[in-house]
């Protein structure tokens, strides 16, 4: 396998020598420059969106993913073929001649770029972030820097990240790139025990300092091909523990992006700022106070696993959602395609299920704010958006009584799934009483709205 086009040692090794020999004579210019000049003073401050944006241009920028609240997931590539999660090469220590077979095997006949598209869109999510470059170094997309991409080695030959892209367009769907500053398949990094029969990667590190340099100027390459070619709205990094990356590196990188699209979009994990944080598998129990997404499984694995059934419930999706909207988070739920390019039937169940709910409840979910009140509700939780709270229910009052601490005077309140009829309220206790009917409209969450007469204002 290594005397293949696709492993490219002699091409990597003429790339490296390129590069460094660039810098040395100062030719090495934008948009592949490692490092700023020397004569600029390194930043210590963490960049947070463009230079000069001022707090109404973030407000802008921001708007869109705000808005939203609720995305799609993908964890795709070479991994897909073993079925046994996306950290499969280096849990399983296969050497990297041995990995590269499944690139080789990889052949999505069933892939349909506008099924997937139009499942989030049915899920009611509305920007989708699919892994472009996940640890094993292996691209899912049409990449000029190396031939180890989908398009080139795969018997597939397409490109999944341009199909997506279009599709995600035409389902108003906000499309948007996962990429890992970690690359286990890189000859400019080195894992912990990367040699022989029983390699282990995580956490890699750089094999020198010039071969960091060339390594930088690859990414770059890759990631400027991604925004030029598939214009994402957001870039998701992950794998920034890697030995040798610094804050510092995390700055210039954020830089190099804002200056090619300044609309963009970027997470935390490329290190040294980023727009917004990401809680992994858990959600904050009082939210931030500052832009965050929790991201998690349907089950217990990203890439696909055959293995693995234990598929959480469409009642504790839907409540992760609501939790975390009501703390002023967005929920990016992941699914992990077969090695034929389909999401597994009890993930696209799901997602349909939560969508149903949310095409009668989407107004207390998408553009809301976190709940005015400080207090946990043993009933459920509370989202707002402008002068309406909006009450979501997981356990119905067996009195059929549901009290908040509110200050401001109502307008009327209704269920969201029936507006046409006001329930009856009164002030008992220093508290907004609402009667309810005696069952519960919906199973999972019943959304009560409550129009306020001015601006709220909790007890």
């Amino acid at each position: 396998m290594r005397n293949q086009l696709f492993r490219c040692g002699a091409i990597f090794l003429l790339v490296r020598l390129l590069v460094v020999g660039l810098l040395v004579v100062g030719l090495l210019a934008n948009p592949l420059r490692a490092q700023e000049p020397a004569t600029k003073p390194a930043t210590t401050q963490p960049v947070t969106g463009p230079v000069g944006e001022t707090p109404a241009q973030r407000d802008a920028r921001m708007a869109w993913w705000r808005e939203a609240r609720f995305g799609m997931f993908i964890h795709w590539g070479a991994y897909a073929v073993p079925a046994d999660g996306e950290w499969y090469m280096t849990n399983a220590k296969v050497p990297v001649a041995d990995y590269e077979r499944y690139a080789t095997e990889l052949n999505p006949v069933k892939f349909d770029a506008d099924k997937i598209a139009a499942t989030a869109e049915a899920a009611g999510q509305k920007y989708l972030v699919i892994t472009s470059k996940h640890h094993d170094g292996f691209c899912m997309f049409k990449t000029k820097t190396t031939l180890y991409n989908i398009v080139d080695v795969s018997p597939w030959h397409q490109d999944p990240l341009a199909a997506v892209s279009a599709a995600c367009e035409k389902h108003h769907v906000r499309f948007c790139c996962y990429y890992s500053i970690m690359d286990w398949h890189s000859p400019f990094q080195t894992g912990k025990q990367a040699y022989g029969d029983h390699p282990v990667y995580n956490p890699t590190s750089f094999r020198s300092p010039e071969d960091k340099i060339a390594y930088v100027a690859y990414m770059k390459a890759q990631l400027k091909e991604l925004i030029t070619q598939y214009h994402p709205g957001l870039i998701w990094f992950d794998g920034q523990w890697m030995k040798g990356w610094t804050k510092e590196d995390g700055r210039d990188l954020l830089t190099y992006l804002y200056d090619l699209d300044p609309h963009l979009i970027v997470n935390d994990r490329a290190s040294g700022g980023g727009d917004y944080g990401t809680p992994e598998q858990t959600i904050p129990a009082n939210g931030t106070g500052k832009d965050w997404e929790t991201c998690m499984t349907i089950n217990g694995s990203w890439g696909v696993r055959t293995k693995d059934t234990k598929f959480k419930s469409t009642q504790t999706l839907l409540h992760n959602l609501i939790d975390i909207a009501s703390k002023g988070g967005n929920y990016l739920l992941n699914v992990g395609p077969t090695a034929e390019g389909e999401i597994p039937q009890p993930e696209v169940d799901r997602l349909l299920e939560m969508g149903q709910w949310l095409k009668i409840n989407g107004d207390a979910i998408y553009g809301s704010k976190a709940s005015p009140f400080t207090q946990k509700f043993d009933w459920g939780r509370c989202t707002r958006k402008g002068n309406t709270l909006y009450l979501m229910v997981f356990d119905w009052p067996k009195d059929t009584k549901l009290s908040i601490p509110l200050a401001t005077p109502v307008s009327k309140v209704y269920l969201l799934s029936d507006p046409s009829k006001p329930l009856t309220t009164s002030v008992e206790d220093a508290a907004l009483t609402i009667s309810l009917p005696a069952e519960a409209p919906d199973k999972i969450a019943s959304v009560i709205a409550v129009e306020c007469a001015g601006e709220i204002k909790a007890k």
